[in-house]
């Protein structure tokens, strides 16, 4: 985006997901239309863009290109000129339907047209294959404003410069993407934090523990690790060997843990091989105990701010 002619994104529901939007897209030097046939949401759209601009700056992400936000009735007049369209509307398939549909007629060829839906695929919204090459999912991270990962997600029939043009928008205002090869309900967020849920409830349900004590573990263990390093990282680093050793190692309980859950679990030498391979170039020229000591000393850091957050101190 050049800075002498500002770009323009419509986001259809001025709610927390649009207004947070709404703040990020402007901070990077957009023109930022929020649509919202509500009139109480659009007297409270300027308060809600402030308060997320606010926490963007806290979190140090601020851009300060001081782009413009306008809170309108109808996107009507905005449509033809938008580079991306953003609709943030409620998670109900018919509604999005009628939104996409409109949108399909008032929009131009190149305009990318995206729904921030945390469960509902595209091809569920355009339903004909032919239909879908400029639609997707861009599933943010709630806060958006200060979390900044977008999942984007194709139809069938999305093309695939429609993906490269998404990702490229986003992360020109400071998303990181996360790309799927193909449509699956739950995208990748969803389906991680339910593979969680489900369990967290089961052991509840069983009598195991309590939601506390699970909130606990994930609070005071798992949560700190993988805020730095991800499952897959947090596998290599605390295993020697890295991930093929800690496979080899981890594999067959989790195996029984998962199949006395009906879940049909496979590591397979070849998966496992293509996870270590990753990791591999993902570290570059970073061997596993630098990088094992590196997130001890941050994991530390992390653990002493987040204990004055829980007192207040921060």
């Amino acid at each position: 985006m050049t800075q002498d002619k500002a770009e323009r994104v419509v986001i259809l529901g001025a709610g927390f997901i649009g207004t947070s939007l709404a703040a990020v897209f402007a901070d990077a030097g957009w023109q930022v239309t929020l649509a919202d046939p509500d009139p109480t949401r659009r007297d409270a759209a300027g308060d809600g863009v402030e308060a997320q601009t606010n926490a963007l700056a806290l979190a140090g992400l601020e851009a300060g290109r001081r782009g413009t936000v306008e809170p309108v009735a109808s996107p009507d007049a905005a449509l033809r000129s938008a580079r991306l369209v953003l609709e943030c509307g409620p998670e109900d398939v018919a509604v999005k339907q009628g939104i996409f549909a409109d949108l399909m007629s008032k929009t131009g060829s190149d305009t990318v047209l995206a729904t921030t839906s945390s469960a509902i695929p595209v091809s569920r919204i355009v339903t004909e294959t032919a239909q879908q090459a400029r639609c997707l999912v861009a599933h943010p991270v709630n806060p958006p404003s200060v979390l900044r990962l977008i999942e984007i997600c194709p139809a069938p029939g999305t093309a695939a410069n429609a993906v490269l043009r998404a990702r490229e928008i986003f992360s020109g205002v400071g998303f990181d993407c996360a790309i799927l090869a193909r449509e699956i309900e739950g995208f990748l967020l969803n389906r991680l934090q339910g593979a969680v849920l489900r369990e967290a409830y089961r052991l509840v349900d069983e009598g195991i523990t309590d939601p506390g004590d699970i909130d606990k573990v994930m609070r005071l263990g798992l949560g700190p690790r993988w805020a730095l390093s991800g499952p897959f990282e947090t596998s290599e680093l605390n295993t020697p060997g890295g991930i093929v050793a800690h496979a080899a190692r981890m594999g067959p309980a989790y195996r029984r843990m998962g199949e006395a859950r009906g879940e049909t679990v496979d590591w397979s030498p070849a998966l496992v091989a293509r996870v270590a391979a990753a990791r591999e170039a993902a570290r570059g020229g970073t061997g596993i105990p630098e990088r094992a000591a590196w997130r001890s000393g941050a994991v530390a850091r992390l653990v002493a701010f987040r204990d004055r957050l829980m007192r207040g101190d921060g």
